[in-house]
């Protein structure tokens, strides 16, 4: 060969080097990465075998590809046949190294070796190798074995290339020239290998601090437990829907991958903000519940009335004043105050509504007065009988603004995180949930073409986990007709998109997500038609 020839050689596998590096760089997937090492190893020398092995959790060598041509033997990787094959032990016992495989000894030493004919090597035990040949009829003769090191120089695994063929198919031994292209082909993929290694740690680490605060969020509260947890189900469960649908304003909506990560984990921190929600507001169980409930003090005051009740009578016994009347009056008197007793604390559990002429009642019985360390003052402070009145469920007006102020802490939060480019919207996405198609919302007051389509369909998610959730202080898990019911009244105010609500009943997600989250006494029968307007 002349060396104009062996200058363009080196400059057409430098150029192929390059190019492999490139493609091994932008590869995300394992098996991909893999194959693509073992492929261009196959192009550089021709090798009829080739294994890929790398090093386990317990330090041993797994078989990750099997490729022979002769043999027509395709296993491991992408192909969907697994390899049969136990791992190659690195050590024979605590004290001994496995140096008579030439796998196991390239692994621990971090050399290549470079076998000429695998018969006449006396170094190493080649006695299975021998064994599978003269079953088969194959005969393994020349070995290049390389180690994969990442860039701390640590083994990650091994490559192992058999029988080098010339042009014209026969057997050779691997060169020296073969052995440095492989060496740098290994390096290379060990690089990439590694990268996309860190790239998946950083990946989990990452879902699950996310994971961590949702949980922390969820368990700040005894009533919202779950609900950063299941959302996330709901939304992609829906999103996928939408991405199915051909017709429509939404028939162009796509996600990739990475459309699909971004989406997941807005869901999930969708209410980060609550971590700075005082935990007497989130957690307010009933309309008295501070620290503690307050009803027991309201309890307590029932039972001085019910105490001054019975003094009253006893004096009129002492009296001779005792009489069939008197105890009547007597019975009354205590009946009444239990009754008293009992809807006050009817009215502090909390509900869906309050009718006027029950919080009328309320200050009728807050207006009476009863004598606390010889002062008279109103049974009911103007506090708790303000509590006691809230119309629906447990909050008053500005508890509930600090609670809807959450959202407001959700888009701070989130917009001072530095997103790659691929998660970019997240704060959006997150941020959007409590929006209104009509612009009521909050808290931007944004409306329809001003949302995203992932808030939307994380509004609708958000919205049916609440109503479905068994662990409101105030109220059951809604059945799903009630559920739907309600959903199709938000429709119809233009709360929640039209068309993704469409989606979410016909594509069935609504039952999916029941059959597996929700208790099995809530299911029943929805009235899809009247629920969308179509009946």
């Amino acid at each position: 060969m002349s060396d104009k020839q062996k200058i363009i050689d080196l400059e057409n596998r430098i150029h192929r080097l390059n190019e492999i590096g490139m493609a091994l760089s932008t590869e995300s997937d394992s098996n991909k990465l893999f194959e693509m090492i073992l492929e261009e190893a196959r192009n550089i020398t021709n090798a009829d075998g080739r294994t890929l092995y790398s090093k386990n959790e317990t330090g041993d060598l797994q078989f990750e590809i099997l490729r022979n041509d002769t043999m027509n033997t395709t296993m491991g990787g992408s192909s969907g046949t697994k390899i049969p094959f136990d791992p190659v032990k690195l050590w024979v016992d605590e004290s001994t190294p496995n140096q008579s495989n030439v796998s196991a000894y390239v692994a621990l030493t971090g050399e290549t070796v470079n076998i000429k004919d695998a018969y006449e090597e006396a170094g190493f035990d080649f006695s299975g190798t021998k064994s599978y040949d003269q079953k088969t009829g194959y005969r393994s003769q020349s070995f290049l074995t390389v180690p994969l090191k990442n860039h701390e120089n640590e083994i990650i695994g091994v490559m192992q290339l058999i029988n080098a063929r010339d042009k014209n198919g026969k057997v050779v031994s691997f060169d020296t020239d073969m052995q440095e292209q492989i060496e740098s082909l290994a390096s290379q993929g060990a690089v990439a290998l590694t990268n996309k290694k860190l790239v998946g740690e950083l990946k989990t680490l990452f879902e699950a601090f996310i994971q961590l605060i949702a949980t922390a969020i969820d368990k700040k509260s005894e009533y919202t437990g779950g609900h950063c947890s299941r959302v996330p189900v709901i939304t992609m469960m829906l999103a996928d829907e939408v991405a199915k649908t051909k017709t429509g304003k939404y028939k162009d909506f796509a996600m990739t991958e990475d459309d699909r990560y971004e989406l997941y984990i807005a869901a999930w921190l969708h209410d980060c903000g609550k971590v700075a929600t005082p935990p007497h507001v989130v957690d307010k169980g009933t309309k008295l519940e501070t620290i503690f409930d307050r009803i027991e003090l309201i309890k307590t005051r029932m039972e001085l009335l019910k105490k001054d009740q019975e003094i009253a009578f006893l004096r009129r016994q002492l009296n001779g004043q005792s009489n069939i009347e008197f105890d009547d009056e007597y019975k009354k008197a205590i009946s009444e105050l239990d009754s008293n007793m009992k809807f006050l604390e009817e009215c502090n559990i909390g509900g869906e509504f309050m009718k006027p002429e029950l919080q009328e009642k309320v200050r009728s019985i807050g207006a009476k007065k009863v004598n606390i360390f010889n002062r008279e003052q109103p049974f009911l402070s103007e506090e708790e009988i303000q509590n006691l009145n809230i119309p629906k469920g447990t909050l008053l007006p500005d508890e509930r603004e600090i609670i809807n102020d959450h959202i407001v802490i959700t888009i701070e939060m989130l917009g001072q995180l530095p997103y790659p480019k691929n998660l970019k919207n997240i704060p959006e996405f997150a941020g959007g949930h409590h929006e209104k198609m009509d612009g009521t919302g909050y808290p931007k007051g944004l409306n329809e073409s001003q949302m995203s389509t992932q808030a939307k369909i994380m509004a609708i998610a958000d919205i049916y986990e609440a109503l479905t959730a068994a662990d409101r202080p105030y109220k059951e898990g809604k059945k799903l007709s009630q559920a739907m019911r309600i959903m199709g009244f938000m429709k119809n105010d233009y709360h929640i998109d039209e068309e993704l609500f469409e989606i979410f009943v016909t594509s069935g997600v609504y039952k999916k997500y029941a059959e597996e989250h929700v208790a099995k006494t809530q299911i029943d029968e929805v009235d899809e038609k009247f629920v969308l307007g179509k009946e």
